[in-house]
């Protein structure tokens, strides 16, 4: 397309937003300019459920994302010491392009095996992947997974040959509904984010004309999500109310390496921040991994530094296609759910971290304590 098409695409689409009518979801009013979901999470997007469990003495816990059905799902990987499962089965020109669920883990490598009691509960339930359906033969359910490194607080690891993190995922997944709790809870239950506590953070928006966006993740960054010598979050720009404390952006200005409330001595694996992004418009592989890409943006944009050799960050994208998509071209649909992916993912980052609180027998340090 050449630049005067673009932009007669681009003059378009803005008439065709400006005068769209307000079309209501099944469980979404957004406002006449569009906003969150009534619950503000990722389950506001219609056709997903979350479940999520915990080992207080361990300090860890799982979370679990299930469509109602198989959903189009990709993945952008860009930390520096990522821990994953099945990511290679997501890219456009393998045979599988839909998953069954997505596992958020503590327990770095040992959390690997949660999405392994994922998929033995979807395939006792007679759901997974059959290139053809036959009798007596078990369907094979495809569950990415992406851990984060939580061993080092202090929590009981003397697992042996038994680590919890099979029975976690079965846990989390029977535990399945569309209200979830935030913070110090499922993957982010063990979690740090820089020198604060980190935790699970959610959040979602529904535009104007009813397309509907969310995002869930597990905050256990080597970067801070402050902005250096206050309170205010690097997402501040971004907040709609008061959902993670209400100051908004700061206008502070930040010398290069004053990385304020990060980690003091990262290791290796020792961080990451693991999401899954999600949407009900109907995407193919290509468009779903083009929005993914966009919205791990959203991570740059709440956490600094961002995408280090320590972190291992990972973000997933779903599509539950639940309705066609909008828009006079679906490049522009594409670059709109992109863009509203990544303001979400930075909100569910602050969000994570704000409602983070201290397990019994932790100690550290909270947004709130500050």
């Amino acid at each position: 397309m050449d630049r005067r098409a673009l932009v007669a695409s681009l003059s378009t689409s803005a008439a065709l937003l400006a005068t769209a009518p307000h079309v209501a979801l099944s469980q979404t009013q957004p406002s006449p300019a569009g906003g969150p979901g009534p619950r503000n999470l990722i389950t506001d997007v219609p056709g997903l459920k979350v479940g999520q469990a915990e080992d207080a003495k361990v300090r860890t816990g799982v979370t679990v994302i299930v469509p109602d059905s198989r959903a189009t799902c990709s993945v952008d990987v860009r930390g520096g010491g990522p821990g994953t499962r099945e990511t290679d089965a997501l890219n456009s020109w393998n045979l599988v392009h839909s998953v069954d669920a997505v596992v958020l883990s503590g327990g770095s490598v040992y959390g690997l095996a949660a999405a392994d009691g994922v998929a033995a509960w979807l395939g006792a339930h007679d759901r997974g992947y059959a290139l053809i359906p036959t009798p007596g033969v078990p369907r094979s359910p495809i569950v990415p997974a992406a851990i984060l490194y939580d061993l080092a607080n202090r929590g009981n690891k003397a697992w042996g040959l038994e680590p919890p993190y099979r029975k976690l995922g079965i846990r989390a997944i029977e535990a399945a509904s569309h209200d979830l709790k935030l913070g110090t809870v499922g993957a982010g239950y063990g979690a740090e984010a820089g020198a604060l506590k980190g935790g699970i953070g959610s959040a979602s928006f529904v535009t104007e004309d009813g397309m509907a966006v969310g995002a869930i993740v597990a905050v256990n960054s080597f970067g801070s999500v402050l902005v250096p010598g206050s309170k205010n979050f690097w997402a501040g720009a971004f907040e709609i109310g008061n959902e993670f404390g209400g100051l908004g952006a700061s206008n502070a200005r930040v010398t290069g390496e004053d990385w304020g409330q990060s980690k003091v001595n990262p290791g290796a694996r020792a961080n990451t921040t693991i999401a899954c992004i999600a949407t009900d418009v109907d995407l193919d592989i290509d468009q779903m991994k083009r929005v993914t890409m966009m919205a791990q943006d959203g991570i740059a944009r709440a956490i600094r530094p961002v995408h280090s050799p320590f972190d291992g960050d990972v973000v997933f994208g779903l599509s539950t296609a639940k309705q066609k998509m909008k828009g006079p071209s679906a490049e522009f649909t594409v670059t709109r759910l992109g863009a509203i992916a990544a303001d979400v993912l930075s909100r569910a980052v602050a969000r994570g971290v704000y409602e983070a609180t201290l397990a019994p027998g932790m100690d550290g340090k909270t947004w709130h304590s500050l």
